[in-house]
């Protein structure tokens, strides 16, 4: 017997904890090792307070922490965080927003701010 289930969109619980911005922005992904630095291209193309989705032709593992740098449209400053990868897809990456030492926290704070310059949302 098939049951048929409907959910509405008032019963769709949001598990996000910050509201997400739709771009498509340059980004470097700066890796490091004990010996070497490593930059490489890619994009940027959803943001949020807590971190950053992103495309990019590197090896990334889930827990691996990088900086990321890139310019949000509008602010003319580029702005870059340490964040650890979250989530992989191919070379698709869901990275996270560090907040460990003072210097995070005002890198991401920067990053808020820039937000509110950011055009469209995306539904939660």
């Amino acid at each position: 017997m098939a049951i048929d289930i409907v959910v509405t969109e008032s019963q769709i619980i949001n598990t996000r904890r910050y509201r997400r911005y739709k771009l498509d922005v340059p980004v470097r992904i700066i890796t490091q090792t004990e010996f070497t630095t490593k930059i490489t291209q890619g994009r940027g193309n959803e943001l949020n307070e807590g971190g950053l989705a992103v495309q990019a032709g590197v090896e990334l593992e889930v827990g691996d922490i990088v900086e990321v740098e890139f310019t949000p449209a509008y602010t003319g400053q580029p702005l870059r965080a340490r964040a650890t990868v979250r989530d992989r897809a191919g070379y698709r990456y869901g990275l996270e927003f560090l907040r460990e030492t003072a210097l995070d926290h005002e890198r991401t704070e920067d990053i808020r701010i820039a937000l509110q310059g950011v055009g469209q949302s995306l539904p939660n």
